[in-house]
């Protein structure tokens, strides 16, 4: 380990900020320009990351790790234990006059904050507190602040944090428990998901929503002590706008796991003999019955909510060997689980030499990373579930083509589609339809038949699309429902995929921080039918 004394802030912040860059759960812009003197500002590495917001703006986040000191050995971690690399320590202090000096330059409109395990969780997550309860009531910093939350922390530390971040993040590391043992011996699921309810119980109650999982008041003392139970409801839970909480009585609403059908989830009341993959599922679904602690400390006096952004996850992508449909089936469940905003998709890069871990030699898996993320929205906007797009006789995304294609070639049973009298959750699964085509096209059919020419100025990209879909009973042009033909035509229309991925190894990461605006697809929907 190299330990340099007396280091500057700028040394510090070049220092944590290049730590700072495989966390994708902040998207880094990629940009290293200086000013030229004729303009105004300019894009040094320095930390600074370009991301979105909800309504779509592009807006600047100061980007660093509190610490890359780590207790921890990780595998696959650039700041592990063993590595002998630079190390350095932000102060709470420092963290404070570099967002606000930063701030007031125009250089950025809030803090990513993250860290190494420096000394011992609990001490980590503190310093992290002090940093962001110094930026809120001391330097009254109203800016956006996603903070990590250290797994095996403190409950009262974890909860304090989260009135004073706007967002937070557990990082589930690896798709599976045993993929974790392996790489990341020191961390467990259980230490991981536990803050993750506990973010999940403290959104629900500061929105006035009861939670079943809460621990009651007698027991909260004793929260060190508490062991896994099961959950009171087997189901998901639905809170109606009574604000009373009544679990989903119907099969529809409920996650089916792989390898499980309708009817034996009915008939068997649970689940049926598991692989180690189901297994890995139901580890994940028994932790909606955690008994997490909130309520024990008294909120600042400028409520700003309990992490009103939402909370959201990463997992690291090629280190182990799961398939796609191991991965997406986790995130499925991590959505439907713990509420979550998003699950990030880290493609696993070379960094360290460790038997374990895989060799890398033709650079990060970026293709697979952005099939990843394309049926994550598939499955938060889309109204898909993991088991439809894959199985366990096809494990793996189809590199050709985009998981909503490729799924509709499978199923051409379903189409074509007429336009004019399918429902808004059918509409969304032809290809070439996205969210807020299919919105306009509910809409405007109330008041006009739609043709064609209606559908390319709504946006619907009609050399996807006029192979699943008809307007008043006909297509576009004459064409064969047939699987091969069109998978020809479909392999024709070249996929725009971002930043050029087949022409270059250089690992950058993908923009997709937030919600962008789009409407889940959820009950609440049938409001444009």
């Amino acid at each position: 380990m190299v330990i340099q004394e007396d280091m500057t802030v700028q040394k510090k912040l070049e220092v944590l900020s290049d730590a700072a860059k495989y966390d994708v759960a902040c998207t880094s812009s990629g940009v290293d320009r200086t000013g030229n003197g004729t303009g105004i500002g300019n894009s040094i590495a320095c930390g600074i990351c370009h991301t979105f917001s909800a309504d779509g703006r592009c807006i600047s986040l100061l980007k660093i790790l509190l610490t890359n000191e780590c207790i921890f050995d990780c595998k696959y971690c650039m700041n592990r234990a063993s590595n002998d690399v630079l190390r350095a320590t932000f102060t709470p202090e420092e963290i404070c006059s570099l967002t606000i000096e930063f701030y007031r330059r125009n250089y950025i409109e809030g803090l990513f904050l993250s860290s190494g395990v420096l000394k011992s969780p609990d001490f980590t997550m503190e310093l992290m507190l002090r940093t962001l309860r110094m930026l809120r009531e001391e330097y009254h910093f109203n800016g956006y602040i996603h903070c990590k939350a250290v797994p095996g922390a403190d409950p009262v530390i974890v909860e304090m944090t989260g009135w004073y971040a706007d967002r937070m993040s557990v990082n589930l590391e690896l798709p599976t428990a045993d993929s974790l043992r392996k790489l990341a011996p020191n961390k467990t699921r259980k230490n991981i998901l536990r803050p993750m309810k506990q973010i999940q119980i403290g959104r629900l109650e500061n929105k006035g929503k009861p939670s079943f999982s809460r621990i009651p008041l007698m027991e909260e003392e004793g929260f060190g002590e508490l062991q896994i139970t099961k959950p009171e409801l087997t189901g998901l839970t639905d809170f109606g706008s009574s604000g009373e909480a009544k679990p989903y009585s119907s099969y529809e609403n409920k996650l089916i796991l792989p390898g499980q059908t309708a009817r034996n989830t009915r008939m068997a009341g649970g689940m049926p003999s598991a692989s180690p993959m189901i297994q890995d599922l139901q580890e994940i679904m028994a932790a909606d019955g955690i008994k997490a602690p909130f309520g024990i400390i008294k909120p600042p006096s400028i409520n700003r909510g309990f992490v009103p952004a939402g909370q959201s996850t990463q997992m690291i992508i090629g280190a182990t060997p799961e398939s796609d449909y191991q991965i997406i089936s986790v995130a499925e469940a991590l959505y439907q689980k713990f509420d979550l905003k998003r699950v990030f998709y880290s493609a696993y890069i070379s960094i360290n030499e460790d038997s374990s871990l895989p060799a890398v030699n033709q650079g990060p898996p970026l293709l697979r990373e952005h099939r990843l993320y394309q049926a994550d929205w598939l499955l938060r906007f889309y109204g898909f579930r993991a088991t439809e797009l894959l199985s366990e006789n096809r494990p793996n995304f189809n590199v050709l083509m985009d998981p909503k294609c490729n799924w509709a070639i499978g199923h051409l049973e379903q189409f074509p589609v007429e336009i004019n009298k399918a429902d808004y959750y059918t509409i969304l699964r032809v290809p070439g339809i996205g969210v807020k085509s299919a919105q306009r096209i509910v809409k405007a059919r109330k008041t006009a038949t739609l043709t064609f020419e209606d559908l390319k100025k709504m946006g619907v990209v009609l050399k996807r699309a006029i192979y699943f879909i008809t307007c008043n009973g006909r297509m576009m042009y004459p064409v064969r429902i047939e699987e091969n033909y069109i998978t020809s035509m479909l392999l024709k229309v070249k996929e725009k995929l971002p930043f050029d991925m087949e022409a270059s190894n250089a690992y950058k990461q993908l923009s997709l921080f937030d919600d962008m605006n789009f409407t889940a697809a959820n009950p609440q929907m049938r409001s444009f039918l």
